[in-house]
Formats: C-alpha cells, sequence, structure tokens
C-alpha cells in the first residue's frame, strides 16, 4: 500500500525564485548540499530591481512568480530574495497558500539567517547590509528581536551595490569606494559590531571588497550556505515534503528577460554555463 501511495505521487523540482540574479548564488550553494534534487530558478528580471518597490507591488509580484513556479510543478518554492521574503512572504504564507494549495510550502532567507546569530556573535552586536527595501521592511531588526532580543542590530543600505555586480564592475576599482563608504557608514552606527550579515543574495560578488574594508575581527554571513542547511534541516523535519521532490540533480531556468542576456550575466554568478527559457509573469 505504502509503495503504491508513493508512486501516486507527482514528483516536481524545489522551485527558486529571485526578482533578478543574485538568488543564482543560493541556488548554487544549494546545488552543492543537496545536489541529487531538481531545481527550477526562476528570475523576474523584466521587471528587477524590487528593492526601492512597494510592498503591494513586490508582494503582488513575487506571488504571480510563486503561482507559476507551483504551476510548474513546484511543490516547494524558496525565496531566495530578501526583499520579497521581507515583504512577501509571510502574507504568502498565511493568507495564500491555504487557497491555492495546503500541501505546498514557501521559505524564505530571513529566517535561515537570523536563527544561527547567536552562535558566530560574541557582542550581541549585530550589522546588516542591504537593500534600501529590506531595510526600510526592518525584518532583520524583527526576526532579530524575537529570537535573541538582548542583541542590537543597526542597518545600512546600500542602494549601489547591486548595480555594481550586476555591470560587472565588483571587480573594478570604483566599487572600492562604495563598499569602504557603506560599511564605515555602518560601524559609524555601532562600533561594537563584530557580525555582518550580507541580507542581499548579490553581495558574495562583493565578498573580497567586503572582507578588505570590514575590521578586523568581524565575521561576515553569506546566506547561501545558511540556507542550504536550512532545507536539508527542514527535509529531514518533514519527510512528507521530501518525498514529493524529484532526484534527477537537475537545473533548469527561466526568466522574464530575454534569455540570451539572462544566460550571459548569469554564468558569473553560477560560475557555470547556463541556458535559460523565457517566462511572462503578469
Amino acid at each position: 500500500m505504502a509503495e503504491a501511495e508513493a508512486s501516486a505521487i507527482s514528483l516536481g523540482p524545489i522551485g527558486v525564485f529571485d526578482s533578478g540574479y543574485g538568488g543564482l548564488t543560493i541556488l548554487r550553494e544549494l546545488r552543492k548540499t543537496l545536489p541529487e534534487y531538481d531545481y527550477l530558478y526562476l528570475g523576474d528580471n523584466a521587471r528587477a530591481p524590487y528593492g526601492s518597490r512597494s510592498f503591494e507591488v513586490i508582494y503582488r509580484y513575487t506571488l504571480e512568480a510563486v503561482r507559476e513556479l507551483f504551476a510548474r510543478g513546484c511543490p516547494l518554492v524558496i525565496l531566495a530574495c530578501n526583499t520579497a521574503s521581507a515583504k512577501a512572504l509571510r502574507s504568502i504564507q498565511q493568507r495564500d497558500l491555504p487557497a491555492i494549495d495546503p500541501s505546498r510550502r514557501v521559505l524564505g532567507v530571513i529566517r535561515p539567517t537570523v536563527e544561527i546569530l547567536d552562535k558566530v556573535s560574541e557582542s550581541g552586536h549585530i550589522g546588516v547590509l542591504g537593500t534600501p527595501g529590506t531595510v526600510a521592511s526592518e525584518s532583520y531588526v524583527i526576526e532579530t528581536r524575537k529570537l535573541f532580543p538582548e542583541m542590537k542590530v543597526s542597518q545600512q543600505a546600500c542602494p549601489l551595490w547591486v548595480p555594481i555586480v550586476e555591470n560587472s564592475e565588483a571587480d573594478g576599482d570604483g566599487a572600492d569606494y562604495f563598499v569602504r563608504k557603506y560599511i564605515d557608514g555602518l560601524m559609524e552606527k555601532d562600533p561594537a559590531i563584530d557580525t555582518f550579515v550580507l541580507a542581499c543574495t548579490h553581495y558574495p560578488l562583493l565578498i573580497d571588497k567586503i572582507r578588505r574594508y570590514a575590521p578586523a575581527g568581524v565575521r561576515i554571513l553569506e546566506q547561501g550556505s545558511l540556507v542550504a542547511e536550512s532545507l536539508k534541516d527542514y527535509l529531514r523535519r518533514h519527510p512528507e515534503m521530501e518525498r514529493r521532490l524529484s532526484k534527477g540533480g537537475e537545473a533548469d531556468f527561466l526568466t522574464s528577460e530575454n534569455p540570451d542576456k539572462f544566460d550571459a550575466l548569469a554564468s558569473m554568478f553560477t560560475h557555470g554555463s547556463v541556458v535559460s527559457e523565457h517566462c511572462a509573469l503578469d
């Protein structure tokens, strides 16, 4: 009977959504940690960036993407975007999933990042570097206060870091000024900070410069490995979901932009060639 029930389950890939390219750094780590699963990445590049958009617009765009990934067979979707996680995740989980399909799940990247702060910070002073939208949402402040009310969280918006990365200037001399500028601005708010949270999935491409200008001894948290380990634990704790995931070790890519344009830049994030298909979102 159990075998018959298992065979009746419709298997599908893990959906990974981002407003653009940054979520590819999350996908890269997911595939390293959980290589046996299939993945379907969707980048809403035609409407990026999300960082400066209103809550209502980000929520609507994110819900459209989640519905698209569900329609393509994904039982589980990861919002590999801090802005979408901050401004849309809770509404989708609480308001939309029960009506769409209560057996499916949508997870974000903020909670897995916050959960380990007590293990990495000695001073209890945390610095968040993020997009203006993520910083304005105060999601990291709120989530940290829930889990670790004794910690102090300071934030710094870094509006130019994403354009620097997407214009292939991450290794250029011009990026140094803005990396140092935002790090200095954050440390001026709280010199006791001993842990940086890179609260945007683009920022790992600036990691060498961030390390260069971060104060000595400051721990820098990149989200990819944290999200991957969190998902591994989630699937261990939820075998009913794990059984619904296809296991072919493949990854497919969708973009709301021109696929040729997406593929050319995506390889910088994945460290490998990418061939995507166009996906209309509206």
